[in-house]
């Protein structure tokens, strides 16, 4: 796999046999086990092998039985392998190193309930069209009905969310099976695929004959006659608007977005995860101005994104009623193609190109977008003076998302190579993304499209685990409500076992959302159903132990713990915190001790709660 690569755009050169492949690794079950050693020349190794030669870098997972020695095979292999502390985490980090890379990671679990655990990153993936395989074990073929270990028909259990999901049934199999597996993880839209390795393969011996090379994807091209079309629409514009999703940025299409603003100067605003490929402090940068540049725009180019929620269904009133949409998308779906003017199926990077070359054909002349230009900039200007007003006059203490968000945010701006910044948690998420500045792609990951909660140091393993391979000295950081960052705690330990350059702050305001914000009416009939049920005492739902210490976590594992209640000591902490884990190679957290009533109930994204009932 040549990464980064598009989003859902990879046919595959490679033409691939179906299994078993001619030259493969062969082998055979039985007796032949006898004087082997777990993961040498055995099934472990050539899924290892395989996985090798065809591209992967990365593997996470939880080992156990019967999958142990895969893990170490991997390594041996030349595959990263991370052990987690638990799939969930796992998979969401195979996910991010997919989307990060351009290449599919490899997910690795046990049987039965290891696989289970898995579909929280598998489902993830697939809704986030990023490229992953699951290899989960599973029972041995000759004891399926009897009540086997750990028995599930784990392949019926994956396929609702995998673009393909296969047994590899005999060493023989794996080669090709692995390479249909990963050649669907990125053809079309990409996603996950399932392979299951039962516990009889694993022990097979196997004689490695390996001629698979890595997975070279291609980058389709839309039909010339629709970019034509398409560019036309765009001469005609008075009003025009590039969105950049995270498919453009899976794609690595930056180059081409800047060529399009710097050139023609087209305005672009990037989704959450679609930020940076124009640098949110160009000029041309509209992310300050969102709402009018949706609400007016008339030729709107959306590249790599959905017309889903998080684009408000690109429907009015969010967006004018009489817009022209040009879709670019590798696969798009059937709503989306019928509400635009224009769809280009191909690869983001690829079709951008296409437009540039036809609107220098066509001789696309922006001279009349320039009051347009002006109003946009105008707003932006507006909106990033208000909010530099906001974080200047925010109180030192309590702290709150302002005051907190903007020791970092100053911290952080003029570290080089720009840093991977990951944020989840309702006000958390939605403040670090109206605070915290994107300077280069991919480098901001957040809940995503299902709004998941639990991915934060899933993401930050993942993140520090690419960012070896390319920019050592990339360091990571890890926003995450209190909340949030409960889903996988754990983690931390892996970053301490793996010495990952990561920096966790914990906006520690004890509870979801923070303090009791029910009305008083709902508060109170659920303390006289409670006082009735004899458990009178029991905290509000979205109540945690008051200001728990998560820096003490950090530190029983032998990271940096800190923690900070005001503005001089945050500034402090972060400063120790960033050179703990650039320079010292020790990961740290911050406990960042939050005014509870900070924010709101659920956060920034639409009224999606419902209104408050009278009790």
């Amino acid at each position: 796999f040549m990464g980064p690569s598009a989003p859902g755009s990879h046919a595959l050169k490679q033409s691939l046999p179906a299994p078993p492949p001619a030259a493969s690794i062969q082998g055979h079950a039985g007796p032949s086990t006898q004087g082997l050693t777990a993961g040498v020349g055995d099934g472990h190794a050539a899924v290892a092998q395989s996985l090798a030669s065809l591209g992967v870098r990365y593997m996470f997972g939880v080992v156990g039985i019967p999958v142990t020695p895969l893990a170490s095979a991997a390594q041996a292999a030349g595959i990263r392998f991370f052990g987690m502390r638990n799939e969930q985490a796992a998979g969401y980090a195979a996910a991010a190193a997919g989307f990060l890379s351009g290449v599919p990671a490899a997910l690795l679990t046990v049987s039965g309930p290891g696989a289970i655990h898995a579909i929280a990153g598998v489902s993830h993936a697939s809704t986030n069209c990023w490229p992953m395989l699951l290899l989960s074990g599973s029972a041995e073929v000759g004891e399926l009905g009897k009540g086997a270990f750990q028995e599930l028909d784990q392949v019926a259990a994956l396929r609702p969310f995998c673009k393909y999901a296969a047994s590899a049934s005999s060493v023989g199999e794996v080669c090709g099976v692995l390479a249909q597996a990963l050649q669907a993880t990125t053809s079309g839209r990409p996603g996950p695929a399932y392979v299951d390795l039962p516990t009889n393969m694993l022990l097979s011996r196997a004689t490695a004959s390996l001629s698979q090379q890595p997975l070279v994807p291609e980058r389709p091209q839309a039909p010339a006659a629709s970019v034509a079309a398409a560019v036309a629409l765009l001469k005609n514009a008075q009003r025009p608007l590039l969105i950049t999703g995270k498919g453009a940025a899976y794609s690595g299409a930056e180059k081409e977005v800047q060529h399009l603003a710097n050139r023609f100067g087209l305005p672009v605003l990037g989704t959450s995860m679609g930020r940076g490929l124009l640098p949110d402090n160009h000029p041309l940068c509209v992310n300050a101005a969102r709402s009018m540049a949706l609400a007016i725009s008339d030729v709107a180019i959306v590249v790599g994104a959905r017309l889903n929620w998080m684009l408000h269904f690109a429907e009015p009133p969010r967006w004018a009623p009489d817009v022209r949409i040009v879709l670019v998308d590798a696969q798009p779906n059937e709503r989306d193609a019928s509400v635009a003017a224009a769809t280009l199926v191909g690869d983001a990077r690829a079709v951008l190109g296409q437009l540039l070359q036809e609107a220098s054909v066509q001789g696309l002349d922006p001279s009349a977008w320039r009051p347009w230009i002006q109003q946009l900039t105008t707003k932006a200007h507006t909106a990033t003076h208000s909010l530099a007003r906001r974080l200047s006059s925010a109180p030192s203490s309590p702290l709150e998302y302002y005051g907190a968000l903007g020791v970092l945010r100053h911290a952080l701006q003029h570290l080089m190579p720009a840093p991977l910044v990951i944020s989840e948690g309702a006000n958390t998420m939605d403040m670090s993304r109206l605070i915290l500045p994107v300077r280069a792609p991919r480098t901001r990951l957040d809940a995503g499209t299902w709004g998941t909660m639990g991915v934060g140091l899933g993401f930050a393993v993942a993140a520090a685990a690419v960012a070896h391979s390319s920019n050592p000295q990339q360091l990571v950081v890890a926003v995450e409500g209190d909340s949030a960052f409960g889903f996988s705690g754990m983690e931390l330990e892996t970053l301490v076992r793996y010495r990952l350059p990561v920096v966790v702050l914990v906006m520690n305001n004890a509870g979801i959302y923070g303090g009791d914000r029910r009305p008083d009416a709902l508060a109170a009939a659920a303390q006289r159903g409670m006082q009735a049920g004899g458990f009178g005492s029991d905290p509000a739902p979205t109540a945690f132990v008051p200001y728990a210490r998560h820096d003490q976590m950090m530190s029983a594992f032998g990271g940096k713990g800190l923690r900070a209640a005001s503005v001089p000591e945050l500034q402090a902490a972060v400063t120790t915190a960033i050179h703990s884990a650039l320079q010292d190679k020790v990961p740290a957290l911050i406990d960042v001790i939050l005014d509870p009533m900070a924010g709101v109930e659920s956060g920034n994204v639409h009224s999606f709660n419902a209104p408050k009932a009278k009790l």
